[in-house]
């Protein structure tokens, strides 16, 4: 991970026991509803760049993400740096098979600058199927980071996250600005 900013990962050690996990990264990790909405309740403008968009097979994704979706020809794919008040927060990847993309949902392939979870929280049709907890190691530490598959629609679709070392998740409070 040269590039700081780059979505490309080493592999991501996925816990089995969530005690492993701090209670107040746990906290932040376990978020059920819109992690935009939760950094911006850290008084941020939270802001998105695109670092890759576009179709692949199902060869191309890593054997991880593929067992946590169906079969389809394609997925789409979408990696994102979040910034908070322009710090780089957070990496997002979002897998998407392409049977979720019908109707409204096909939106998800055009979403540009807007964040996930402006799209995902906006309606009620969103369930999320479980979250992950995990740690990627990086040459700028160990990295928290979650897994989670969400339904739209009763449609499938895998995001992962991956916590930048600027991010709250990393701080001791989870609190922008506090020492």
């Amino acid at each position: 991970m040269s590039d700081p900013h780059s979505p490309v990962q080493p592999p991501i050690h996925w816990f089995q026991d969530l005690s492993d996990v701090p209670a107040d990264v746990a906290d932040w990790l376990m978020e059920m509803g819109s992690m935009t909405r939760r950094f911006e309740k850290q008084g941020v403008t939270v802001t998105v760049k695109p670092k890759n968009e576009c179709f692949v097979s199902r060869a191309e994704l890593g054997e991880s993400e593929a067992q946590q979706l169906p079969e389809s020809a394609r997925y789409w794919v979408r990696e994102v740096i979040l910034f908070g008040d322009a710090e780089p927060w957070l990496l997002g990847r979002t897998v998407i098979p392409e049977e979720t993309l019908t109707g409204p949902d096909l939106a998800l392939v055009d979403l540009g600058t807007v964040p996930l979870g402006r799209y995902l929280f906006s309606g009620n049709n969103l369930t999320r199927d479980y979250i992950h907890l995990g740690q990627i190691d990086t040459e700028q530490g160990s990295l928290w980071a979650r897994r989670s598959r969400l339904c739209l629609s009763d449609k499938p679709l895998l995001l992962t996250e991956i916590f930048l070392p600027d991010s709250p998740v990393h701080s001791p409070e989870g609190k922008v600005g506090e020492v």
